[in-house]
């Protein structure tokens, strides 16, 4: 499969027409997403460079099991949220933008992800620029949450990583994986189209093939979800995705260890670890992944995503936002939804994302088109 293929203007994917029950079980299913994965991540922040032991040793023999405080209270989330956000901004932005004749959802992606890095060096939102959009305009986001190294090398230009010309091209580190669930969103988009649009993005900051086709196999397992199929069919599909791809043999061999954990025996602390410590990208989605297949419930499965000595929030995002996916926002702990940071940005960022989606071509039109100046004015098409 080519570039072209998947982003060129001609390879555009459309909406196809829902009807009001599929509608609402899509935006549920994409709230679910998004709120699960920074539930993870919050549940995750204040151990994620802690021991098994030192967990233990703290919160109990369970290990924690509830938010416990990270950057000065409870349920706060980290740098896996906000590129999360600042993706389905990009992607909505992109759909926007196709009106105009230009459709390349990877320089838009990229450019929402320099937004971002820009939040990681402001005391917050910059007034004077032009055309930054409704979610740059959010002043909780100005914050440092321990972002990754390769995330802010590789935006720490405006020079966007290509394929052929990848960011930081021997860095596999989790950065690419944990901002991902989004391209799978596009469910109307074809799997492979998914596989595509998420490596291409990834290898803006982590051009090691690990690095990037851990993200896009997380991809395509978020978008077989999001279309109410199995998780374990899922994963296979990416699988198969995976085999042409030169390069997949760290990714395929993570994704079928996950899936050979769950036949091992009861779910636990230590057969996660078995899996990895979740730094790396392909440990991350396997981690992730496992603890999606496995959980009795959200609460069970986020929990166990998060206890271990590893990369704890990257780990309980990935399974949140799978978890979130597969149940849609009904499924997650009131509790945890109510003292989770930025939950009415998520909501809203959410409900708009799906609402692009289905009915779009009711909010913008080609220039010179009647279109909703409010909705220009949240998502920019300059």
């Amino acid at each position: 499969m080519t570039t072209t293929a998947a982003t060129g203007t001609a390879g555009a994917p459309g909406p196809l027409p829902r009807g009001r029950a599929e509608q609402q079980d899509f935006r549920s299913r994409v709230r679910g997403c998004l709120l699960g994965g920074a539930i993870g991540d919050a549940l995750g922040a204040g151990i994620e460079f802690d021991s098994l032991e030192a967990i233990r040793a703290a919160h109990g023999p369970a290990g924690v099991t509830d938010y416990v405080p990270a950057y000065g209270r409870r349920g706060a989330v980290t740098d896996d949220t906000q590129m999360t956000l600042f993706t389905v901004e990009g992607l909505i932005r992109a759909h926007v933008r196709r009106d105009t004749g230009a459709w390349h959802p990877p320089a838009d992606v990229h450019r929402a992800h320099l937004r971002w890095a820009a939040t990681q060096e402001g005391w917050g939102p910059d007034e004077r620029v032009r055309d930054a959009g409704w979610l740059a305009g959010q002043e909780w986001l100005y914050a440092r949450r321990a972002p990754g190294g390769a995330c802010l090398s590789g935006l720490a230009d405006h020079r966007m990583g290509t394929l052929a010309a990848p960011k930081n091209p021997g860095s596999k580190g989790c950065g690419a994986v944990m901002r991902s669930a989004p391209f799978g969103l596009l469910a109307d988009w074809a799997p492979g189209l998914v596989l595509q649009l998420a490596d291409e993005c990834a290898a803006q900051t982590h051009g090691h093939p690990t690095g990037r086709l851990s993200a896009a196999a997380f991809a395509v397992i978020v978008h077989g979800a999001v279309r109410g199929e199995p998780l374990e069919a899922a994963a296979l599909r990416a699988l198969e995705l995976l085999a042409a791809r030169p390069g997949h043999e760290e990714t395929t061999a993570a994704l079928r260890g996950a899936l050979a954990a769950v036949r091992q025996g009861p779910p636990s602390a230590e057969r996660l670890q078995s899996l990895g410590e979740g730094w790396v990208a392909e440990e991350a989605l396997a981690m992730g992944l496992y603890c999606a297949l496995v959980a009795e419930d959200v609460r069970h499965g986020l929990l166990l995503a998060v206890n271990h000595g590893g990369d704890s929030d990257s780990t309980g995002s990935i399974c949140g936002n799978l978890l979130g996916a597969v149940h849609g926002e009904t499924a997650l702990p009131a509790g945890w939804v109510a003292e989770l940071e930025g939950r009415g940005t998520i909501l809203e960022l959410a409900d708009d994302f799906a609402m692009e989606l289905t009915q779009g071509s009711a909010l913008h039109g080609p220039p010179g088109a009647v279109s909703s100046v409010a909705w220009l004015a949240r998502y920019p098409r300059a």
